[in-house]
């Protein structure tokens, strides 16, 4: 039986007491006064199981999007030599975690699972303030990692292989999963739960170790995660954490594939770099796992229950404040329902309540991940009305002089956009085809079907898709024409579960799929094995025994 460890992670003078609870025991606070009262963390990187600095002392702030003012903790700047240790203490610890059962790999993965469980509420607030989700969306998050956990500690009594019969007498041929080696794992912060544990959970399943760079902005939350898998049983080494920057400590653990130092890199972010890690990978035949970006169409057909896709494409468009790689891009409407869609739509997005759900109830979404995600939009914003799209709602950053009226709190402290919809968009716009990460749908009007589906496939990307109809041939036609990794009927764009696959095609990915039992093909190869039992060569193709036809005496012609 493993069990939970007392000793999960020390310190180079000595050992550390366990984590009873995320926010308080074992955890060292700096001295600065938040306006909240909230502590400030003092973090850092995890590395063979010892709590380290950067190399050079170099630290960097996550601060709460909602409210600037709020450090949550201060964290190693990495570089090259921390990653570079990272790595090597990664090497060093494969072996002994490649060969532990797979069933005890998945006990330990199954204690992760229950201590998130145990500690869930507090990991939500953690989220929440350090990257201003909802509470209820953070929440869903992390149930996703403990669904992951619990899927996957049966998939380590289901690492199966088979057994093959072979052509030769007195041989048997076999087929086993082997693990890669070591795992680079870099991930987006608007999922710093979930995605996380979509990658390194089935990874360290297949007998895998890894070095995992969390997202810049959010350190602390991935500083709890990596001490809770410590807590379950992982081995020291086994699963390494680096914060710092992508350009910093995630470049560097890209370009130490060039070095040898990595068999796996598996990444989700913007499809720019997500292209430049697959090149790196694959000039050293290196496998990568790309989840990359989108721009998600939408469509909606005149049989379809209105006011239920009005739902959909509201929640697609502006959950999370469209911070997600599923949010709607494209709504395509048919001409014929145009008209009473988007009153109904527009009627929604008026309404909508903004703020930080640590304070106020009922908010839809909250602040933007971080100010640079906040720039990155405005960017996008720019980039419609260059194109010519006309804007019929939103304007641009919310403070207390420009606010809609469902705001809520003080402006001025946090990292809030208003939601923004462009209409009268066409194929020839720049906006139609490019990712807006943020709170913003450019809508379509489509002719008919034909034209809508013209309109869902006509993008660069194909991650997620959706379609609103009632008509079952309009639903098959749409989901075996449509290019995309996912597709929703009468459902909206987002939304995943941990036993289904989740990724995308052209632009959107390379192939690979996160999640369900699909995941292991990304972390594994297959090793066949022939054991010979006859005692001399036997060579297949050359040593088969020939089978001699016979000509049947038969008068075909007499049967006729």
């Amino acid at each position: 039986m493993v069990k939970r460890r007392e000793d999960s992670i020390h310190d180079g003078d000595g050992a550390r007491p366990a984590m009873a609870h995320v926010l308080s025991t074992g955890l060292e606070f700096l001295e600065h006064s938040n306006p909240n009262g909230h502590p400030c963390v003092k973090g850092y990187n995890i590395i063979n199981g010892e709590l380290k600095q950067a190399s050079d002392g170099a630290t960097f702030k996550s601060t709460n999007p909602a409210w600037l003012d709020d450090c949550v903790g201060e964290f190693p700047l990495s570089g090259e030599a921390d990653v570079h240790e990272a790595l090597r203490a990664a090497r060093d610890a494969f072996p002994g975690w490649a060969g532990t059962p797979a069933p005890t790999r998945g006990q330990i993965i199954g204690n992760m699972g229950r201590l998130l469980m145990e500690h869930k509420d507090a990991i939500v607030a953690i989220e929440t303030r350090e990257i201003g989700k909802t509470l209820k969306e953070s929440a869903g998050s992390v149930q996703e990692a403990i669904d992951t956990c619990l899927f996957f500690q049966s998939e380590g009594r289901r690492l199966y292989g088979q057994t093959v019969n072979s052509e030769l007498p007195d041989k048997e041929l076999f087929t086993y999963r082997r693990p890669l080696g070591v795992c680079g794992i870099i991930n987006a912060c608007n999922f710093p739960a979930a995605v996380p544990f979509w990658k390194m959970i089935p990874a360290i399943m297949c007998g895998n170790t890894c070095v995992w760079k969390s997202p810049q902005d959010a350190p602390l939350l991935s500083f709890a995660l990596a001490r809770i898998m410590h807590e379950a049983g992982i081995p020291n080494g086994v699963i390494n954490l680096v914060h710092g920057k992508g350009s910093g400590a995630g470049q560097h653990l890209v370009d130490a594939v060039d070095k040898g130092m990595v068999n796996k890199i598996s990444f989700t972010g913007s499809t720019a770099v997500g292209k430049m890690i697959g090149e790196v990978c694959g000039r050293n035949l290196v496998s990568a796992s790309l989840e990359l970006g989108g721009k998600n169409p939408l469509v909606i057909m005149p049989s379809a229950n209105l006011d239920n896709a009005v739902e959909g494409a509201y929640w697609a468009g502006f959950g999370t404040a469209g911070q997600r790689c599923t949010s709607l891009g494209n709504l395509i409407i048919h001409q014929d329902i145009y008209d009473e869609f988007m009153d109904k739509l527009m009627a929604k997005v008026e309404s909508t309540t903004i703020g930080d759900s640590l304070r106020h109830d009922g908010v839809l979404y909250g602040p933007m991940l971080s100010e640079k995600y906040a720039v990155d939009f405005l960017k996008g914003l720019e980039m419609c009305d260059a194109s010519g799209a006309k804007k019929i709602y939103g304007n641009g950053r919310i403070s207390n002089d420009n606010k809609p009226s469902g705001f809520l709190g003080d402006a001025a402290e946090g990292v809030y956009m208003w939601p923004h919809v462009y209409v009268d968009v066409t194929e020839d716009m720049e906006c139609f085809h490019e990712e807006i990460f943020g709170p913003a749908i450019t809508v379509v009007k489509s002719k008919d079907f034909e034209h809508a589906l013209h309109l869902a496939n006509a993008s660069p990307y194909g991650l997620s898709s959706a379609i609103y109809t009632n008509d079952r041939l309009e639903a098959y036609r749409y989901k075996t024409g449509i290019k995309a990794g996912m597709t929703g009927i009468n459902n909206s764009t987002t939304g995943a579960e941990a036993h289904l696959p989740f990724g995308g095609v052209k632009g959107s990915g390379n192939g690979t799929r996160e999640s369900g039992i699909w995941v292991i093909e990304a972390y594994s190869y297959w090793h066949a094995v022939n054991d010979e039992l006859s005692g001399k060569l036997q060579l297949a193709q050359m040593d088969v025994d020939e089978i001699e036809i016979e000509e049947a005496e038969v008068d075909w012609g007499s049967l006729a």
